[in-house]
């Protein structure tokens, strides 16, 4: 445990990638199994223990430390698990700390009533550090720096494969991987993936500057719309069927109506949409109601019926197209689709253009409000797993922003902890004589680690009130911080006082220059709702 607890601490120490990607290599090189085989079910998010909560944490420690204590420790810190590690009280024994391993597997059999114990029992176990390895593990939120993608990347260096043959495996395997590590160090034969209707690793595209396009030939590229839907994976095989996130979660079960509809032997990459292909497209916040749940009323599959708009043919009745160029996949996609259910799947249609200059008008004014711009795709390329630079290209399209002033902010996370890193912002309402602040979204990156330092120093001076790990900052039409907020898309929401839902907002600025008293009024953003 200790040594997962040192991997954990130099990582976020580390903020090269290259870095990390050593760090985790060294891991998997001299920790043994299961240890390391669980160390990466943590970082890959493989492992689950429900009966371990934040607020059970909270009751635990308040048993052992002063409450108001705890209260300004956790104010100062920012971060619940490391507040927790640290003021938790030492045994005063010697005893041994837990492997990796067998911290997992009290975990994994606590229940509810007993969670309590048996977390009580670790964190007397473990170091400071230890403890906080531990309170990561059990609440899922590690916040390293450390994506799956990269866990992935570490074990192909580790093993000297490529990273596709690791994610074409990826999902036919279990937690503490020891098969996988044996395959990877010579002692064994590679691990045959058994799983039905598998996913595949997706190809993804590379943001394209409008500088590049002069560099690529036009009459080598394809162009489809981008859509503003999730990227899914539909696979049927054998009579098993399956819808993939773009990640690999298996999403089967919140979309009961097009599995359903999946009367194919193959493999399908496209984006996921809700309405009907022909009667018209609805919105990411209409999609919003059908994500993350594990079952689905009637009446939301009647108000939110979803679609798969294709653009990929990854599979065919056995036959694996991923190594055919696009346009002859393209030709095969067509024909498959054809066949389908036309109210579940459609084909997504190609923007024809001659040169980049048109391509740019189109891009900038999509025939639909939904559409985020235009992909770009090498007519000769096959669709390889990963995000390889050349082949597919995004072009999307400006995004919209809007001056705001800050009105609350929150300490983050991990290497953020000791910063006020996440912000609430709100935009004017009401007569202009006495104008009041509506908070119209929430951001946490986009800013530089210089202008952090700005805002984070801006909100210790200008507190005006706390609510809990939350301060409440001076706005006022005479005094506050205008902050440029970038973002792609706006939709209507009934949670949100304001109305509105932003998609992606982020800092784009500070705006030192502008009186708080001039940033934007919330009719300039209810003008940029879709119709409807």
């Amino acid at each position: 445990m200790e040594r997962f607890a040192e991997l954990l601490d130099r990582l976020v120490l580390t903020p090269a990638r290259n870095g990390k990607l050593r760090l985790l290599v060294d891991h998997f090189s001299t920790v043994p199994d299961p240890d390391r085989g669980f160390c990466l079910a943590a970082l890959t998010g493989g492992l689950d223990f429900p009966a371990v909560k934040p607020a059970m944490l909270r009751a635990l420690v308040t048993q052992r430390v002063d409450p108001v204590l705890f209260a300004y420790s956790y104010d100062y810190v920012g971060d619940l698990a490391e507040t927790v590690s640290l003021v938790w009280p030492a045994s005063g024994g010697e005893a041994r700390a837990p492997a990796l391993s067998e911290v997992v597997a009290r975990l994994a059999t606590a229940s509810r009533s007993d969670a309590p114990a048996v977390m009580a029992g670790l964190l007397d176990q473990l170091s400071p550090s230890g403890r906080f390895a531990a309170i990561k593990l059990a609440t899922g939120g590690l916040r390293v720096g450390v994506s799956a993608r990269l866990a992935k990347q570490a074990l192909a260096v580790f093993g000297g494969v490529a990273v596709q043959e690791i994610e074409e495996l990826w999902h036919g395997l279990e937690p503490p991987y020891t098969g996988l590590f044996a395959w990877l160090e010579g002692r064994a034969a590679k691990p045959e993936n058994a799983m039905a209707a598998p996913f595949r690793p997706v190809m993804l595209a590379h943001p394209v500057a409008e500088a590049e396009l002069s560099q690529l030939d036009a009459s080598a590229y394809a162009a489809e719309w981008k859509w503003d839907g999730i990227r899914v994976q539909a696979v049927a095989q054998g009579g098993i069927r399956r819808l993939y996130s773009r990640s690999g979660d298996d999403i089967s079960a919140a979309f009961p109506d097009l599995v359903g509809a999946m009367e194919f032997a193959g493999a399908l990459d496209g984006e996921l949409l809700v309405g009907d292909p022909k009667e018209g497209t609805g919105t990411f916040s209409d999609l919003q109601q059908r994500l993350n749940r594990k079952t689905v009323s009637r009446a939301m599959l009647a108000r939110y019926p979803v679609f798969m708009r294709c653009y990929d043919l990854l599979v065919a009745e056995g036959r694996d197209a991923r190594t055919l160029p696009y346009a002859e996949r393209r030709a095969l996609l067509s024909d498959f689709v054809a066949a389908l259910p036309a109210a579940r799947f459609d084909l997504s249609p190609e923007v024809p253009f001659a040169c980049w200059r048109e391509l740019d008008e189109k891009r900038r004014n999509p025939p639909h409000p939904v559409i985020e711009g235009v992909m770009l795709k090498r007519r000769d390329s096959p669709y390889l797993a990963g995000r390889p630079k050349g082949p597919w290209f995004k072009w999307k399209r400006d995004p919209y922003t809007v001056d705001a002033v800050l009105m609350y902010a929150q300490r983050g996370h991990g290497k953020r902890s000791s910063f006020y890193s996440d912000y609430t912002f709100g935009v004017w309402s009401g007569p202009a004589e006495a104008p009041v602040l509506v908070p119209v979204g929430k951001a946490y990156f986009g800013f530089t680690d210089a202008e952090l330092k700005e805002i984070d120093k801006y909100v210790r001076d200008n507190t005006v009130e706390r609510f809990g790990p939350v301060r409440a900052v001076r706005a006022e039409p005479g005094r506050g911080l205008v902050l440029e907020v970038a973002f792609e898309g706006l939709n209507r929401s009934t949670r949100h006082k304001s109305g509105l839902a932003m998609r992606f907002p982020r800092i784009a600025r500070l705006r030192w220059d502008k009186p708080p008293g001039e940033a934007d009024r919330i009719e300039a953003l209810r003008a940029l709702l879709p119709p409807g």
